[in-house]
């Protein structure tokens, strides 16, 4: 069987793909953002669906691995959301003194003395 492989080509690499990803995510505010409302958004849907449509589906005495999963699964959907939020706050905070620094910076400029 042929392959469309040509020798220059590197076959995708999975954790690399998902290093990648994961920079764009995290170094671009908006996209954080808008990945923490999907991935908290997913977690209450699972939850409130889990609690309520899929009660007898996940009780824990009958299907114990589908509780555990289940419920693992909006932890850990949990968990990623307020870590995104804790970075994002991390972010702000340290624009916010970066900028601050900047701006002295230009008011001391404009307030010393120039050499003529």
């Amino acid at each position: 069987m042929p392959t469309n492989d040509t020798p220059d080509e590197k076959p995708l690499q999975h954790a690399s793909f998902a290093v990648h990803a994961t920079r764009g995510i995290i170094r671009d505010q908006r996209t954080r953002r808008r990945v923490m409302i999907v991935v908290l958004t997913a977690a209450l849907i699972l939850m409130i669906c889990g609690a309520t449509l899929l009660k007898q589906a996940l009780d824990p005495h009958e299907h114990t691995a589908w509780f555990l999963l289940f419920w693992l699964v909006c932890a850990w959907l949990t968990i990623t959301a307020i870590t995104l939020a804790i970075f994002d706050l991390l972010m702000v905070t340290s624009n916010a003194r970066k900028a601050q620094r900047e701006l002295r910076q230009d008011i001391e400029r404009e307030s010393s003395p120039t050499d003529r």
